[in-house]
């Protein structure tokens, strides 16, 4: 049997404002062709299928399609919630869809309910833990800690148990798990949502140790945790952090004797990142920055003092800048003080607004702005006086 394991779609997600829905549409039509093409008999999905609990509708078509779409391919779809999905939304008629072939694991109460699917000489049993948030689920889960490893090594228990029922029959049994969450070892990025502060959402791998193959969903980055436990990563980047990270997704093959074999199938990159340093001038005329012309761009400028209009400047080669910042370097050393020590020695209504300029941009205003500022302060005193 051939499994393919992905997770983390954030259907809806925005980058710094832009939508992304034509590039998930995009790289989940990849997924479904991967899926009919390599003949992948059950399709994982380790949660966040949205990218909030009350998707906008918009996201929630997009999902309706691709679930349908990879329901035409023959494969079973196997979900689970994640901490970014609403449980109860995206578990609504999971009893139904049962019957279609797409199984939803948003309840705890469907933990000891796995889908178990018929191969050639053995079976395959998929068990799905949702989300669990531990002051949510800790007292039925009865444990007394409300941390990740606590609640999650309660529910792998009960799984154990039921698991071990279930290989009494005699039939060869392939087990697999899917869970939402931080494992320890994993490598995180700047587009997850944190699940608790202290290291409290940090769940052991050894937990996962008597399963045959780990599905993890939450962190965005591909990686092996073990050579059975798994993250698959997001499809697209969500963050300037991952800039360095290859999307992709895993085959996973089985047989009687279990896990036969691992594929990584790399996606393609629908429009790629860059993080780009230096002076206004320079990155404007460096010819080896050309691949960041039709890229997500992360600005840092250096120039000693802030170039005025500098967005709008730096969007004349990089359209797709979405994060500007400034980091002067090798101007005169500044006093530093604060606004409220600057506005205590402003002796004039100009001086206020030029200190502000200066303070906000790191620059003192220019000609055409000072001419703009005594022109407003001019008009307001004339108009007070009129009245």
């Amino acid at each position: 049997m051939r499994l393919l394991h992905t997770s983390d779609w954030h259907l809806g997600r925005t980058f710094h404002g832009a939508s992304l829905l034509d590039a998930q549409r995009n790289v989940l039509q990849e997924i479904i062709d991967i899926t009919r093409e390599r003949q992948v008999d059950v399709v994982l999905v380790a949660g966040d299928i949205y990218d909030r609990a009350l998707p906008h509708v918009d996201a929630v078509r997009l999902c309706n399609w691709a679930l349908a779409e990879l329901r035409k391919t023959g494969a079973t779809l196997i979900l689970t919630s994640g901490n970014h999905d609403s449980a109860s939304r995206l578990g609504f008629a999971s009893e139904l869809l049962d019957s279609a072939g797409v199984h939803i694991f948003a309840d705890t109460s469907r933990m000891l309910e796995p889908v178990v699917l018929e191969a050639e000489g053995h079976r395959v049993a998929v068990y799905g833990i949702p989300y669990l948030e531990p002051r949510m689920v800790m007292d039925e889960l009865q444990v007394d800690k409300a941390s990740h490893e606590a609640v999650v090594g309660a529910a792998i228990n009960r799984i154990d148990e039921h698991l071990g029922e279930l290989r009494k029959s005699g039939t060869p049994v392939v087990s697999v798990t899917m869970a939402h969450l931080f494992a320890a070892g994993g490598e995180g990025s700047d587009s997850e949502r944190e699940l608790s502060t202290g290291n409290l959402d940090v769940v052991p791998a050894r937990l996962f140790e008597n399963f045959d193959y780990t599905a993890l969903g939450h962190l965005h980055g591909r990686q092996r945790i073990a050579e059975k436990i798994r993250y698959s990563g997001s499809p697209l980047a969500y963050s300037f952090s991952e800039v360095n990270q290859r999307k992709g997704i895993w085959l996973i093959d089985t047989d009687a004797q279990g896990i036969t074999g691992y594929e990584e199938i790399l996606l393609s990159v629908p429009k790629k990142l860059a993080i780009l340093r230096g002076n206004l001038e320079d990155l404007l005329a460096d010819k080896e920055l050309a691949f960041a012309e039709d890229a997500w761009c992360q600005v840092t400028l250096t120039d000693p003092e802030r170039p005025a209009d500098a967005m709008s400047k730096v969007r004349t080669r990089f359209p797709d800048t979405v994060v500007l910042a400034f980091d002067p370097q090798g101007g005169k050393a500044k006093e530093k003080s604060t606004y409220s020590d600057r506005m205590a020695k402003a002796t004039s209504t100009a001086q206020v607004c030029t200190d502000f300029i200066e303070h906000v941009r790191d620059r003192q205003p220019d000609e055409l702005e000072r001419e703009l500022l005594d022109s407003v302060i001019r008009s307001t005193r004339e108009a007070q006086v009129s009245k």
